[in-house]
């Protein structure tokens, strides 16, 4: 067997184990599994890739790929112990960044030094292959960036609405197509350089006109980009390797967005366009009514006397790392008969999935984290709702107000629950930039404060409540 050979080998086996991956990471149970075989794959991927360059490098050149490797390395697993699980989304965009950045640099790499068997037809495509790999990477790239730079607060999430911007992303697309097709026919330096800066400016604008609440959709929507810029770097290199796994990424990314915008009642063209024909957020409108506060005993009391609590988290829950206190909550309340479920938002956090990990980590059952809509009907025989950071997936503008930016998505029904009780810091509005109506009905009270803290004293005033109970069956026996 040729090393050629075998290193084809390998790259099935590799893109075996990733589609491996990919089936496991679709649930949760499954999910640790799934990570494990992405490692193998990608370690298979690695050595068959060395392999296969070995032949035609010089032993320096495997030192510096060696060397290149292990720093990669180190700087993921050093991000990979710091992070905390709030920063989740904006590692994530920042890594997407630099599978663009990869890609358009591929590109360019592959005008610079064209293979001279290349002619006729085979070199128009391979021209194309370069325009067209540079064009999706640099869009990638710098769309990453500006989502990193929203998701981690360093910029307004709000949306960017420049004059005639659905011109200016039109016409952007129609001086690629024109671009590439002069490219084809006669390629030069300056054509590249054009299309670069073009592809670069398109992907800020296309995020920048994006708003907060609809920035999980653009981290799902990214990864679907980063993949498609894989695929495209594939072709490039001819490796068949990179192009089964970029079309892996991008379809898995691509059908994820579709999914939550679905669930947000969003047009998947719209969001993936830039924002395309969805009115901007408007901007939070003040106080809409007089908000009634609870304190954390007086919460205490009213799980005690539930029969049933629903809690629904949010990215809030993600801030004060307060999954474990909310799990030991629901495991106290379940030890005394109560009926305890979660509540998730397809869109709850700024990662798809974010909130059933965090759940998860902090070993909350599976069996009582439900989805939205396996959970929504439940909420009107539900006598405790805990609100806990969450704020637009559960904002009834989504269905009473026709006017709201979010109107028509769907969203967790808690206000037809007995009592509500919300979790906040303040009365400001979430990150979409909406006023919630809910904090002004009749059966919703606020507790204010870090989230952590405020699940906490509840622990607290729980067991102070059951300890004159305890105290009087002692002194009866």
């Amino acid at each position: 067997m040729t090393t050629v050979t075998a290193s084809e080998a390998a790259y099935v086996v590799a893109a075996l184990l990733f589609i491996l991956s990919l089936a496991g990471l679709s649930q949760h149970r499954t999910s640790r599994s799934g990570v494990v075989w992405g490692i193998a794959g990608m370690v298979v991927a690695l050595a068959a890739t060395v392999g296969l360059a070995s032949k035609d490098i010089t032993a320096t050149g495997l030192v510096l790929i060696a060397l290149a490797t292990a720093i990669g390395a180190g700087i993921g697993l050093w991000r990979a112990r710091v992070v905390e699980m709030t920063g989740m989304p904006e590692l994530i965009a920042i890594m997407h960044s630099l599978v663009g950045l990869a890609a358009a640099f591929v590109g360019w790499n592959g005008y610079l030094d064209v293979d001279a068997e290349l002619s006729g037809s085979l070199l128009g495509i391979h021209h194309a292959e370069v325009f067209i790999g540079v064009f999706i990477g640099a869009v990638t790239f710098t769309g990453s960036v500006v989502a990193y730079l929203k998701l981690s607060a360093r910029i307004d999430s709000r949306p960017l609405t420049l004059p005639g911007k659905h011109v200016l992303n039109i016409g952007a697309l129609v001086a690629f197509v024109g671009l590439t097709v002069a490219f084809v026919a006669r390629p030069n330096l300056g054509l590249l350089i054009a299309v670069t800066v073009i592809a670069l400016a398109l992907g800020a604008h296309l995020v920048a006109s994006i708003g907060g609440g609809d920035m999980p959709v653009v981290v799902s929507m990214l990864n679907s980009y980063s993949g498609w810029a894989a695929a495209a770097s594939g072709f490039l290199l001819a490796n068949n390797l990179l192009i089964v796994t970029g079309a892996l990424v991008g379809s898995s990314g691509a059908y994820l967005s579709y999914i939550m915008c679905k669930a947000m009642n969003r047009s998947f063209i719209s969001v993936i366009a830039g924002g395309f024909g969805t009115p901007a957020a408007a901007a939070d409108d003040g106080e809409q009514g007089e908000h009634r506060e609870i304190s954390a005993e007086e919460t205490a009391e009213l799980l005690r006397d539930a029969s049933s609590v629903i809690i629904t988290p949010g990215y809030g829950m993600a801030v004060a790392q307060a999954q474990y206190p909310v799990a030991e909550l629901a495991r106290k309340l379940r030890e005394r008969g109560v009926e305890v479920r979660f509540g998730i938002h397809p869109v709850a956090g700024r990662l798809p999935g974010h909130m059933n990990v965090l759940l998860a980590e902090a070993n909350v059952p599976y069996d009582i984290v439900l989805e939205m809509d396996e959970i929504n009907d439940d909420f009107a025989a539900t006598s405790v709702v805990l609100v806990i950071g969450a704020n637009d997936t559960v904002n009834p503008a989504a269905t009473d107000n026709p006017a709201s930016p979010i109107a028509g998505m769907p969203v967790l029904h808690v206000w037809e629950a007995a009592n509500v009780v919300v979790f906040k810091r303040s009365m400001a509005a979430g990150y979409a930039g909406v006023q919630n109506p809910l904090f002004f009905r009749e059966n919703s009270q606020m507790l204010f404060g870090d989230a952590k803290q405020r699940v906490e004293d509840i622990l607290r005033s729980l067991d102070a409540l059951d300890t004159p109970v305890k105290e009087m069956a002692g002194t009866t026996r």
